[in-house]
């Protein structure tokens, strides 16, 4: 059990050491989803005005709605550039001593997730925080539920960043793969607009975005800001955060990718 815990401090203060080193990043972080906040959602609210949203079931501005959208958009944004870490340190070797490592495979991949996602509630609140401030106020329980809520989305959503770099071998071809992968993901979910208005354009990206497992972490996070239990959203996360994760043992199997560079 020590070598355990020993394993995921000295991730986690690698981890940490790196985001220290790397303010931009924390900015930046912030910098999006306060562009969406105060500057796009005034040309949405326009369009969308108040609206009867469940879990609400009352009326909310625009800005209420989008807020659980923009914390998953951190936490997409964050994971994906925990997996670009991941690909820079295949280049450099370091990746590979540390799947050597006499520590099991999956616990090391696993420190790795839970690091990236320290620091990505750390960026969340960070940007509540900021929104408080702003003007819109949630139920304070919903600050202490979301806690576990956005540990088991950022697994989720860490996991699908492992899963990409694994496939990918080299740090230049990593940017755009995210970009492809970020966009359609934010975009065809219900971070910006309710499916129910999306079935209004078209059904069948009505039906994309209920099959997004974005959507599901989106709607784990709204439902829990609002002190609201969402079960389903809950069991599709935590599905594919499993099916990610083996994914992703797969992809960082060393003996595996010594078989590619014999066929190579």
């Amino acid at each position: 059990m020590n070598a355990y815990l020993t394993a995921l401090l000295a991730i986690v203060r690698r981890e940490a050491s790196r985001f220290v080193s790397q303010r931009s990043r924390f900015f930046s972080a912030l910098v999006r989803p306060l562009v969406w906040l105060v500057i796009f959602a005034a040309g949405f609210r326009a369009a969308l005005g108040v609206s009867i949203i469940p879990p609400y079931q009352t009326y909310i501005t625009y800005e209420v709605y989008i807020l659980p959208g923009l914390c998953g958009m951190i936490q997409l944004f964050n994971g994906m550039q925990s997996s670009l870490s991941l690909v820079y340190d295949q280049e450099m070797g370091s990746m590979r001593l540390l799947l050597t490592s006499p520590m099991p495979r999956w616990w090391l991949l696993f420190c790795k997730l839970l690091a990236g996602v320290a620091v990505s509630i750390l960026q969340v609140y960070a940007f509540l925080g900021i929104a408080a401030l702003y003007g819109i106020q949630l139920p304070w329980e919903g600050y202490l539920l979301v806690f576990p809520t956005l540990i088991v989305s950022g697994l989720m959503l860490g996991a699908l960043g492992l899963v990409i770099s694994s496939t990918v071998k080299q740090l230049e071809n990593f940017a755009g793969v995210m970009n492809f992968v970020i966009f359609p993901m934010f975009f065809l979910s219900s971070a910006l607009y309710p499916l129910w208005k999306m079935a209004e354009s078209s059904e069948l990206l009505r039906d994309i975005c209920a099959w997004n497992p974005f959507t599901h972490a989106v709607e784990l996070i709204r439902f829990s800001l609002y002190v609201t239990p969402n079960l389903w959203a809950l069991t599709v996360v935590a599905g594919c955060f499993l099916l990610f994760f083996c994914a992703a043992l797969v992809g960082y199997d060393p003996a595996r990718g010594l078989q590619r560079q014999s066929r190579g």
